[in-house]
């Protein structure tokens, strides 16, 4: 087999691995959109950008109501051992904790068993961290749930630049409250606040009389199913399931190993572990509650509530719900999720509650936001709509000889050509923008030309075929650019 026919085999098999996702969540949905190609494109792009910006491993999966539209992972969980990255691998999703923590006070407040503006000092006895301020108002759940209380970024212990990682128990937390200050008044500013969400757990345990790993189990992960879903890292999957983590990248390029630690008091803010598949059922439960007519752990009005804006920053840039992020998103509607960054391990839940869809993403390393490809992968299945498959089927299907990777021989610049229904697109690789890809109609055989925005002819695009009518090259602004096989 020539290596052109091995590259259209490879990039076949990668469309149809695609089409089965999206027609299966097609047919479940009643959703005529096709994401087939788009999927493609996903695959494309991530897998580039996993090579490109060097991550161990990266997970992810985007989901439309209650299915899952398209998953996938690339790289390794342990590059020790060779272990792939899946996406039932398991990774800290630290800061993403903090959302089970709110889900578990908004269910203490619909049992009656706390008001969102008590104080926190009437509800947690060890509570006696110093009101610098004479004139500020009490501290309450509210202010706690949206980051406007004024405490502290952290706690008094330097957990996180400890270098044995030894995170505080709740006792250790506790005693050295007395040691603190308010920050700012509050209702005053936005101070994003890992201490106030550990309060919080606390109350939890105050108020139910549970521990707090027993009641997030048993009132929210074991009623979702979220199997893979732990209010702590389990240390006997580290380096199987557990993917390992590392550091930031270093100035020489190295993305250092980093030991696992236990997040022990830190776990309401910070703790949990979980899979993209159990961030996605977590996501298809709050949309079931959007539509919903009876109470599933929370009342549908307490989930839309959470997903409102409660807190506006002064500066009018940042926004927060009850324990939610809620901001405008790339595409002008309102977004609502958190991110998690903890040692070795960055993550991110994105839910799009007017659309139904929303997207996780984790990775074990610390380099560089997940919100780039949450957003990333938003930006091409967004476009899935563009494509009407009942149309010139026949020519899409002709135009999969012309799907791969070309590379420019001497700047080595990596390009794909996909198929865009009965069109071809381009990106280059890597891309920070990918769905802001170019399309090309066809002319005749071999030659193509680009559409431009306001759908005018652009600049040609031809084919250049060997004597056995492999295409061996592309000719594109008169210059040309070789064939490349398909990255592994």
């Amino acid at each position: 087999m020539g290596y052109r026919n091995l590259l259209i085999t490879i990039l076949c098999t990668l469309f149809l691995n695609g089409m089965a996702f999206a027609h299966d969540a097609a047919a479940e949905n009643d959703d005529i959109t096709d994401y087939t190609e788009a999927i493609t494109l996903v695959e494309v792009w991530l897998d580039a950008m996993q090579k490109f910006d060097r991550l161990p491993g990266i997970s992810a999966i985007a989901l439309k109501d209650q299915e899952v539209i398209w998953k996938g992972a690339y790289g390794q969980a342990n590059p020790e051992t060779g272990l792939a990255m899946s996406v039932n691998t398991i990774c800290s999703v630290c800061s993403i904790s903090k959302l089970f923590t709110s889900v578990a006070i908004m269910k203490l407040y619909e049992d009656g068993l706390l008001r969102l503006d008590d104080k926190i000092a009437d509800l947690l006895p060890e509570y006696n961290l110093a009101q610098q301020y004479e004139l500020s108002g009490p501290i309450t759940i509210r202010h706690l749930l949206t980051h406007s209380s004024g405490l502290p970024r952290e706690n008094a212990w330097p957990h996180w630049t400890d270098p044995a990682q030894n995170f505080p128990t709740k006792e250790e937390i506790l005693e050295k409250l007395n040691e603190q200050q308010t920050l700012y008044p509050s209702s005053t500013y936005f101070q994003y606040s890992n201490l106030a969400m550990a309060l919080l757990g606390f109350v939890v345990e105050e108020i139910s009389g549970q521990e707090y790993n027993d009641f997030i189990q048993e009132h929210i992960l074991s009623p979702l199913g979220l199997d893979d879903t732990r209010p702590d890292m389990p240390a006997e999957l580290w380096g199987s399931q557990l993917a390992v983590g590392h550091s930031f990248e270093t100035m020489d390029g190295r993305q250092v190993k980093l030991e696992m630690f236990q997040p022990n008091g830190v776990i309401p803010a910070a703790g949990f572990s979980s899979t993209v598949e159990d961030l996605a059922d977590f996501a298809a439960w709050q949309f079931r509650l959007y539509e919903a007519d009876k109470e599933e752990i929370l009342h549908p009005s307490t989930i839309k509530n959470m997903h409102n804006i409660h807190w506006m920053d002064s500066d009018f840039g940042t926004s927060w719900g009850l324990g939610f992020s809620v901001y405008k998103g790339p595409d002008g509607k309102k977004w609502v999720g958190h991110g998690g960054h903890c040692p070795g391990y960055k993550s991110s839940l994105a839910m799009i509650p007017e659309t139904k869809m929303a997207y996780s993403v984790m990775m074990n390393s610390s380099n560089p936001n997940p919100g780039k490809y949450v957003h990333g992968m938003h930006a091409i299945l967004s476009k899935a709509g563009e494509i009407k498959p009942e149309k010139n089927a026949d020519l899409a299907a002709e135009l999969q000889e012309y799907a791969g990777y070309y590379e420019e021989d001497v700047l080595r610049s990596t390009i794909y050509v996909g198929t865009w229904g009965d069109k071809l697109m381009m990106m280059r690789l890597p891309s920070a923008n990918p769905g802001e890809f170019n399309t090309f109609r066809r002319i005749d055989k071999d030659h193509f030309v680009r559409i431009r925005d306001n759908g005018a002819d652009g600049e040609s695009m031809r084919f250049i075929r060997n004597e056995d009518g492999e295409i061996v090259q592309m000719k594109y602004y008169d210059n040309y650019i070789s064939v490349k096989l398909a990255r592994d």
